[in-house]
């Protein structure tokens, strides 16, 4: 199996960058192209999964993406880094749980790098970390699959300005709030497009 890795240095608009992912998925699904790993930055941009409630939207006045993702609403914007990837499930297990927990591992591998200790939750999909008593998300995940090609990915929130998602309930989840790697205390995290590449090859390749 072989990988194609993109690496954008400027945000990407968001639209264009899920065109640029739905057509590489009709690609793969006929064979015309590898599989997909993509680390990019959007400008502000809401967007919502296909379980968004619109109780969830709490600013009306913000323009709201709609998905084919799943998960709810999120909020993308510079420094917080997203990960798009095209996985062929007919050519590895058709088992989107074993998927998922992949994409998990590799995300908490990451973060580890940077001796920040993250962990999942069983009830609330996404990566964690304990902020004093508080746990708060730190990384989102959204997944969709057609013809058990895998697509969309995952977001880690690096240095994005968290004040953006007061506007939403990120993810449907009231209680709990969302921290950033700078926020946590990791002064240096330039490196950290080689660290996710790194991992998440060594996971699925």
């Amino acid at each position: 199996m072989n990988i194609e890795v993109k690496n954008s240095i400027k945000p990407i608009d968001y639209n264009k960058a899920i065109k640029i992912l739905e057509q590489r998925v009709e690609d793969v699904i006929l064979g015309k192209k590898n599989e997909f790993l993509w680390i990019l930055e959007h400008n502000k941009v809401y967007t919502s999964g296909l379980r968004t409630k619109d109780n969830e939207i709490l600013n009306k006045s913000i323009k709201v993406v709609r998905t084919k993702r799943g998960g709810k609403a999120t909020v993308h914007s510079c420094g917080q880094k997203v990960i798009y990837f095209v996985l062929n499930l007919n050519r590895r297990k058709k088992d989107i749980r074993k998927l998922v927990t992949n994409v998990e591992k590799c995300i908490i591998k990451s973060l580890k790098y940077y001796n920040v200790k993250s962990f999942t939750d069983k009830n609330n999909i996404g990566i964690w970390v304990k902020d004093r008593d508080e746990e708060k998300k730190i990384a989102a995940i959204g997944i969709r699959v057609k013809k058990w090609i895998a697509y969309h990915g995952f977001s880690i929130n690096v240095s994005n300005n968290l004040k953006y998602y007061k506007n939403i309930i990120p993810c449907g989840i009231k209680d709990r709030g969302v921290i950033s790697l700078k926020e946590i205390g990791v002064k240096k995290y330039k490196n950290i497009n080689k660290i996710i590449i790194k991992n998440f090859l060594s996971t699925f390749l």
